[in-house]
């Protein structure tokens, strides 16, 4: 690259640009009308989450903090957070929302892995591979505990469970509650989220 890092303004323009993550770390200012990942030591861009993904992503944060807060188990979630990095050795994979558990205190964003990564996934055939075998495998590999993709055109979330001998695969279907040992009592309600974007889907 001819141009310093922190001459870069990240862009549409820049996508395909080979960077180092200590580079794309580096980045102060860039199009918030875009995101922006680092893939493989290449720059990725893509237009803002429809509503139909941001929508039940803001309600499912909801019911987590909802949880934390009131359920006498709830201090088991430690944080959650919407549209943050996941780092690998070589990407920075841009998540939908992060979930942490088990610390006992705030996490530190660049040092503590989270227990749960949650996708969004929407219907492109690239984004569907990209959530369901490339995401998966590196967070994976990485010592993620679980892994969920909330399909709104399945109808249905997969969750992909990290253990000693291996990945173990569940399917929640639409009607199901998801319960995880990672959060006591908390019961992921499925249809409501499902509902939440076909709400959104409605108003396009």
């Amino acid at each position: 690259m001819s141009t310093t890092q922190r001459e870069l303004v990240l862009g549409p323009e820049l996508a395909g640009t080979l960077m180092t993550p200590e580079e794309f770390d580096a980045v102060e200012e860039y199009d918030d009308l875009y995101r922006y990942e680092l893939i493989h030591g290449v720059l990725v861009v893509n237009p803002i989450p429809l509503a139909q993904e941001t929508g039940p992503n803001e309600l499912l944060g909801h019911l987590l903090l909802v949880y934390k807060d009131n359920h006498p188990q709830g201090s088991s979630l430690d944080q959650t957070l919407p549209e943050q990095y996941v780092r690998t050795r070589d990407s920075r994979r841009r998540a939908d929302r992060l979930i942490w558990t088990g610390l006992g205190r705030v996490p530190k964003l660049k040092r503590d892995l989270p227990s749960i990564v949650v996708e969004f996934v929407s219907a492109a055939k690239r984004d569907r591979h990209r959530d369901y075998v490339e995401k998966r495998e590196e967070y994976m590999a990485l010592g993620i505990r679980e892994y969920w993709i909330i399909d709104r055109s399945r109808r249905q979330m997969t969750v992909y469970i990290g253990q000693p001998d291996g990945v173990r695969e569940q399917i929640v279907a639409e009607t199901d509650n998801y319960r995880t040992d990672l959060l006591p009592g908390f019961e992921l309600p499925l249809a409501r989220i499902l509902a939440s974007a076909d709400m959104w889907r409605q108003q396009e």
